[in-house]
């Protein structure tokens, strides 16, 4: 009686074993994505909003700058004023950070937002607001033919 019941405790210990392990090996909870995958033009969702992340050098150390602009506002990457709306500075960590500083024109405002990236890859981005985890973002890339 005894003897079946610890082998049964024995066989629950070792499917347990077995499915920490490999969640462990397999399911990455931090997984490690590349800047350069990330530089480039995103438009959000098929609407007419986008996002360029660049490789243009910010005033401030380790950060990039990017732009973002709403066609559907009638609102065009050509018309932003260097540094000014529709700017931003940013700064992405290969595990999946990414904290962007707006640049706004009224007083020199540099509003900060804080996102996590939950998937990137050459042609997908999806990210999220680190405070408002509800609110999610999905774009696509664009290739231009330039």
């Amino acid at each position: 009686m005894y003897s079946k019941k610890i082998i049964y405790l024995a066989l629950v210990a070792i499917v347990g074993i077995a499915f920490s392990s490999c969640s462990m090996l397999g399911g990455d909870k931090n997984p490690s994505y590349s800047l350069s995958d990330l530089q480039g033009l995103w438009q959000e969702n098929g609407t007419r909003h986008f996002v360029r992340f660049t490789t243009e050098q910010s005033d401030q150390a380790k950060y990039l700058y990017g732009r973002e602009w709403d066609e559907a506002e009638d609102t065009y990457e050509e018309e932003l004023q260097p540094k000014g709306n529709g700017w931003f500075k940013y700064l992405f960590e290969t595990d999946g950070n990414l904290t962007e500083i707006h640049l706004m024109d009224n007083g020199g405002a540099e509003i900060p937002k804080i996102y996590v990236v939950s998937k990137l890859t050459s042609t997908d981005l999806e990210y999220y607001e680190k405070e408002y985890k509800s609110k999610k973002y999905y774009f696509t890339k664009v290739v231009t033919t330039k």
